[in-house]
């Protein structure tokens, strides 16, 4: 591997981000706490407790999820179609250097800019509840492979796209409801029986549910099962991935 290669990309992204950084930061920062505003008081004003956990607390999971998957996706997508659409995509794919930099440097670098921002909303969570953490070195590695997991597949995004009408459609139209979906602020059991097991056909129900575990020790899914379904998405991006250089397919403007 060129290392090189992979420093110079990752510099370039986490420097397009920190020339923003106030931003990047801020936006979370204020959707996190409208998010307490509206959810954590008026809603948990009626639903005190789910799980035996405050209200307040069960959603910061939830909201932390909710951004750092579409930051990831976001960052990803954006970063790899941008030289694209600006035709700079040729000099990188004439550099001696290949598919495994050219995904280490960018995917890399989105995932460790969705790290940052879920443990900045992760911190302004403790301003609004009181937050226990039943695993904390298991929430932060699950922190990293879901920013990894999804960095993944909004490179794949930001490769299929062919303008950046396409590179919002599959988040807006399929990522944004199965999110809300997911059990992002509310646990799957208080739902009716039926509803329950058509819930388990949404993949984020399984980040969700193991995300949350790492927090208050409770899950709606075994944590093993969560764990293999996080894994196997994450296998299935890296081949998808793998097959795209290898064909050479959409990578050129």
């Amino acid at each position: 591997m060129n290392l090189q290669a992979v420093r110079v990309i990752f510099a370039k992204e986490m420097a397009r981000f920190f020339r923003t950084i106030l931003e990047s930061l801020a936006s979370p920062v204020i959707s996190t706490s409208l998010y307490f505003v509206v959810f954590g008081a008026a809603i948990g004003s009626r639903i005190e407790t789910v799980g035996g956990v405050s209200y307040g607390a069960f959603i910061v999971p939830g909201l932390i999820m909710l951004t750092v998957v579409t930051q990831s996706v976001a960052n990803a997508s954006f970063a790899i179609h941008f030289p694209k659409f600006i035709g700079t995509m040729q000099e990188l794919l004439a550099a001696p250097i290949g598919f495994i930099e050219i995904v280490t440097g960018f995917v890399g670098a989105a995932a460790v800019k969705s790290i940052l921002i879920g443990l900045v909303i992760l911190a302004t969570a403790f301003l609004f509840v009181d937050l226990p953490i039943a695993h904390p070195l298991a929430m932060l590695a699950l922190l990293a492979l879901t920013s990894l997991s999804f960095s993944l597949f909004g490179f794949i995004i930001g490769i299929w796209a062919k303008d950046f009408q396409q590179l919002q459609l599959i988040p807006l139209l399929v990522l944004t409801p199965l999110i809300f979906l997911g059990g992002s602020f509310y646990s799957i059991e208080m739902l009716p029986g039926p509803w329950q097991t058509v819930a388990l056909f949404n993949p984020v129900v399984y980040l969700m549910s193991v995300f949350r575990w790492s927090f208050f020790d409770t899950a709606d899914v075994p944590v093993a099962v969560s764990l293999v379904a996080i894994f196997a998405f994450t296998a299935l991006c890296l081949g998808a991935i793998w097959w795209i250089f290898r064909s050479g397919w959409r990578i050129r403007p």
